[in-house]
């Protein structure tokens, strides 16, 4: 009896045991899954971001990084209409006047707290000469930024600005911690020898005039230095370290005010050779890219390791035409010209069929886009007619400029050719990246070959910074073209609150810009971008900008 006792004491000992075990286990399992690293993704580009400033430069790559560390007080969604971020819902109380309210309980990177102070600040900073930030003019229509209270903001525009929640969707508009900001004038004012408090300069950039004029000059040498080097912003990701050239670091927020990241880290890696980053991406070297040759997308298609993800950017890649330089202020010359652009054999030939063949200025995602639109066809029987009533019968000497663009130079050369056939002798200038924009932005080109993308999703970006008068030369209107007619219309364009009125405005634009054709629009781009198939949870927006929000690998 003793014995048989003993065995039932030890089966239940044993049972005992063995279920603390299995808990043990489960916890352990769950403590382990709780904890589980999201994983470090490596994204590679063939270039760098060039500032990690949201009032630096007005490039792709650097908006690529910045997205993951700033956010702005709205974004645009997958039909471009404006929503909430850091703003949580806003008022237009009058014609000019808008009141936002803020989200509360959110942190910057640094710890500090997000509020109307804050917005304020980034604002006034990306206006302030002493910046001379090249997306200034992005926020042109803002007469006044006033603190209601902590959480509360009013924006007065110094006009009627109907698309403005689209614009303030645009990265410039990326909120930076006040206190950052205020470093980076201290270091500036400190750098400058000014014998001037914070508080006094900013008084005198409130006042202006020709005293703030010279001070502005001698802090500009230096602001921007702190931001740089501590990009803070409210993202989902902050920043960790950067070296130029190689790559720059970017780790999870915790305190994020919305759902954390799943990624521990991302690398945006600058890998500057196309075969490089593909080879990369295969090996597993990286787990996404940016960026690659046209001929190269049934290659990753066809890869059991790799997917692509394409996205039609909301870009106009066009010819574009000096209108102040000799024949080419005759529109009839211009009308030539584009009646020997042949789309679609441009498209299939260098462009491999990738993109969207465009005919004017506005791509079908945008509100103006008229699916109607008359634009000049490929005729070259109607191009000699053309020259021959202008006096140009005999034909005439050309220059076109691009950069190093493989596909700008095979463009380059095919219209050479094409332009032969009436005469024109079209001679091809290439050089550098750095170089051409600065030539063309001086008006030393006869013809040139570039793309104007559109961060805001609105038409006014589309038609504004190619042809309004104002913006001749580095602002974007690149052909000089100036059209009274045009200015008002985009004028009124801007002001027209009422939806259906402004898509009329902006197709009467493309109307002219066909009779004017001071520049061809050609090709809607497809971004190539791919990543490894065990990259799950990535979207891409149409400004070819990655979300890793909900990304994880699994490997």
């Amino acid at each position: 009896m003793l014995k048989l006792f003993r065995y039932l004491l030890l089966g239940l000992v044993l049972i005992v045991l063995s279920a603390c075990t299995d808990d043990s286990e489960v916890l352990e399992e769950e403590a382990s899954s709780s904890n589980e690293s999201g994983g470090d993704l490596v994204s590679s580009y063939a270039t760098d971001a060039t500032s990690l400033d949201p009032a630096g430069q007005n490039d792709l790559p650097s908006d690529q990084r910045r997205n993951v560390i700033y956010e702005g007080l709205f974004y645009l969604d997958e039909n471009l209409e404006p929503q909430p971020r850091l703003a949580t819902d806003y008022e237009q109380k009058d014609d000019n006047t808008w009141v936002f309210n803020l989200r509360e309980g959110v942190k910057f990177h640094d710890g500090t707290d997000f509020n109307a102070e804050a917005v304020k600040a980034s604002f006034e900073r990306i206006t302030d000469p002493a910046v001379a930030s090249s997306r200034a003019n992005i926020f042109e229509m803002i007469s006044e930024i006033n603190v209601i209270d902590d959480y509360t903001l009013e924006i007065v525009t110094e006009y009627p600005f109907a698309p403005l929640l689209n614009y303030l969707a645009h990265d410039g508009a990326g909120i930076v911690s006040k206190a950052v900001i205020d470093e980076d004038y201290q270091n500036a004012i400190d750098k400058s020898d000014l014998d001037i408090s914070l508080d006094e300069f900013y008084e005198s950039r409130e006042k202006g005039g020709d005293d703030y004029e010279e001070i502005a000059n001698k802090v500009g040498q230096n602001v921007g230095e702190i931001v740089e080097q501590k990009p803070i912003g409210t993202g989902y990701m902050k920043f960790q370290s950067r070296t130029p050239g190689e790559k720059i670091v970017v780790e999870r927020f915790d305190d994020y005010w919305d759902e954390p990241e799943k990624l521990d880290t991302i690398t945006f890696k600058v890998v500057v050779e196309d075969a490089s980053r593909i080879a990369e991406l295969e090996s597993g070297q990286s787990h996404f890219i940016q960026g690659f040759d046209n001929a190269q997308w049934d290659r990753i298609e066809n890869s059991p390791d790799m997917e692509t993800y394409p996205v039609y950017n909301l870009s106009n890649e066009y010819i574009g035409m000096n209108t102040t330089k000799g024949p080419l202020e005759d529109k009839k010359v211009r009308q030539a010209i584009a009646h020997m652009v042949d789309k679609e054999a441009i498209m299939e030939g260098i462009y491999y069929g990738i993109g969207r063949e465009m005919k004017g200025a506005i791509q079908e995602e945008i509100l103006g886009y008229n699916e109607d639109l008359e634009d000049l066809d490929y005729d070259p029987e109607k191009a000699k007619e053309l020259m021959k009533e202008a006096g140009y019968e005999d034909g005439f000497d050309l220059t076109i400029m691009t950069n190093d663009s493989p596909e700008r130079v095979d463009l380059a050369v095919f219209m050479q050719e094409e332009l032969k056939k009436i005469g024109i002798n079209l001679e091809i200038e290439q050089l550098e990246w750095g170089a051409y924009l600065e030539a063309v932005s001086n008006g030393e080109h006869d013809l040139f070959l570039l793309g104007w993308p559109n961060p805001v999703g609105d038409p006014d970006q589309s038609f504004w910074p190619l042809v309004h008068s104002s913006m001749q030369g580095s602002g974007g209107n690149r052909s000089f073209y100036e059209n009274e007619e045009v200015d008002q219309l985009l004028e009124q364009g801007r002001q027209e609150q009422d939806e259906d009125k402004r898509a009329e405005i902006y197709q009467e634009v493309d109307k002219i810009l066909i009779e004017d054709q001071p520049f061809v629009s050609i090709r809607q781009a497809q971004s190539a971008n791919a990543a490894r198939t065990e990259v799950e949870g990535l979207e891409i927006n149409n400004f070819n900008k990655p979300d890793f929000r909900n990304v994880t690998i699994n490997e």
